[in-house]
């Protein structure tokens, strides 16, 4: 066949398949959709997406699976994402972890944050806790800074995250102790490991964390924002306790693949638009730590590229090398 008729039939083919590609995306969705969480069962973006899950499969009408792919910084989960079929059926719960911050903490990361997805919605913040073993003799951050200065390369911290990684690191530069980082596949092996002793503390969502406080398992010591949370609001900030210039928040939000149709990406945007517009949500959210709050799939895409660079920023400030 000659080169013209080729491209010809290669052009009638391809124009064949948008009328399918249309009718899919009217239909949607037809099938269960896979919600991808990138860390482990009990993890504070795992709960919070689990109840997501549940109200967006009343609203869409199809069963939502959560699926966890936990592991290196989410970028497993995220991988798999990225190569995933546009198609709306496996879509992406995620954090600051798989997008602001593990292209700066990771040499070799398999995909880009932004080429590689298709943002469709904020699901809200995740604000983290500065967690210690009651067993320890610190009642303030000032305590604990006082002892690391004390003991420099003795005490340990655990982190299951980016954010937990780079709070720790924060600290360490901001109040120039030298203390010891232990990482963890997630924040429920971390905890586990602050809970009985062998770390010392850790900086969590309230999700995760604000079970072992509410029963004595653990000391909460401060928030790692700016100003004191509304959710906890009797905890000091990082700046209150006497450590300047720290405000660590951990966003989350809903991607799918690149190529994502727009009719696909409005009718999740709006489903997850519903689910936080919902009073006894929001509610159930609020009381694992969880400020649920959402806004068009354009906005979303520009935060994105702002905590990418403020990661970036963040991360190069506290003085993490690439791994």
């Amino acid at each position: 066949m000659k080169p013209s008729r080729l491209l010809g039939a290669a052009l009638l083919a391809s124009a064949a398949l948008l009328p399918a590609v249309a009718v899919r995306a009217a239909d949607y969705p037809a099938k269960p959709i896979t919600l991808i969480v990138p860390f482990p069962a009990g993890s504070g973006t795992d709960a919070v997406g689990r109840i997501f899950g549940n109200e967006l499969s009343s609203i869409l009408g199809q069963q939502v699976i959560v699926e966890n792919k936990p592991g290196a910084n989410a970028t497993i989960a995220a991988s798999l994402v990225a190569r995933a079929r546009p198609d709306g059926y496996t879509i992406f719960v995620t954090t600051n972890t798989s997008h602001s911050a593990a292209p700066w903490l990771m040499k070799n990361v398999p995909y880009d944050p932004v080429k590689d997805f298709t943002p469709i919605a904020r699901g809200g913040n995740l604000p983290f806790i500065l967690v210690a073993n009651p067993k320890r003799p610190w009642k303030t951050v000032a305590d604990l800074v006082t002892d690391a200065r004390q003991r420099p390369g003795r005490i340990t911290y655990a982190s299951g995250n980016s954010t937990g990684i780079v709070a720790g690191a924060t600290l360490a530069r901001r109040a120039n102790i030298d203390i010891l980082h232990v990482p963890y596949k997630g924040t429920p092996q971390g905890l586990t490991d602050v809970v009985g002793g062998q770390v010392d503390f850790m900086f969590t969502d309230l999700a995760s964390g604000l079970p072992f406080v509410q029963s004595g398992q653990l000391r909460a010591l401060a928030v790692s924002t700016a100003q004191r949370s509304a959710i906890v609001p009797d905890l000091p900030s990082m700046a209150e306790s006497g450590v300047p210039d720290f405000d660590l928040n951990s966003w989350n939000g809903y991607f799918g693949p690149a190529g994502l149709p727009p009719e696909v990406v409005a009718r999740l945007n709006a489903a997850i638009n519903q689910v936080v517009a919902r009073p006894e949500t929001r509610q159930r959210l609020a009381a694992l730590g969880f400020d649920a709050f959402s806004g068009t799939p354009q906005d979303f895409a520009r935060f994105v590229g702002e905590q990418r660079d403020l990661w970036g920023k963040l991360i190069r400030d506290a003085g993490i090398e690439q791994q």
